[in-house]
């Protein structure tokens, strides 16, 4: 599955990039995808990242690469279970290996955020749910970068 999310943000891409990885906006503006959010990690290249959830599940990624302001890379590498971490069942087989990479570009005063899903290969009813999701959580962020 290949997926592109588009969106221009009136402010800097310096201000944007903030508010994507930003310790109290990160909840915020992934809030549609999942409530009590929140992502742990240093940010760092090649550092993983834990992005979860209130009951500790979510997804296991690596920072593949970190260009600041202009470009984060996530490789998935598994799911994260009720706190265990999980690279064999099916569903963590299925998103082993995809990428979502954000991508911001100066637009004059403003910022185009183009977020590229690559590799995820989920059920139809959790592909339909992102779908919806991420528009909305890009509304989000929009709205809080633009404060």
């Amino acid at each position: 599955m290949k997926e592109q999310f588009k969106i221009t943000i009136n402010a800097p891409r310096k201000k944007v990039w903030e508010t994507l990885w930003g310790e109290t906006t990160y909840p915020q503006w992934t809030a549609p995808f999942c409530e009590g959010s929140k992502a742990i990690t240093d940010w760092q290249e090649g550092s993983r990242v834990l992005f979860t959830d209130r009951e500790d599940r979510g997804m296991i990624s690596l920072i593949a690469r970190n260009i600041p302001y202009e470009h984060m890379s996530f490789k998935m590498l598994g799911e994260l279970v009720n706190g265990v971490e999980d690279f064999t069942s099916e569903n963590a087989k299925k998103i082993a290996g995809a990428f979502e990479n954000y991508t911001l570009t100066p637009d004059g005063d403003k910022t185009l955020l183009v977020v590229d899903l690559n590799g995820l290969d989920m059920d139809k009813g959790i592909m339909d749910y992102l779908m919806a999701a991420w528009p909305k959580a890009l509304d989000t962020l929009k709205e809080i970068a633009e404060k």
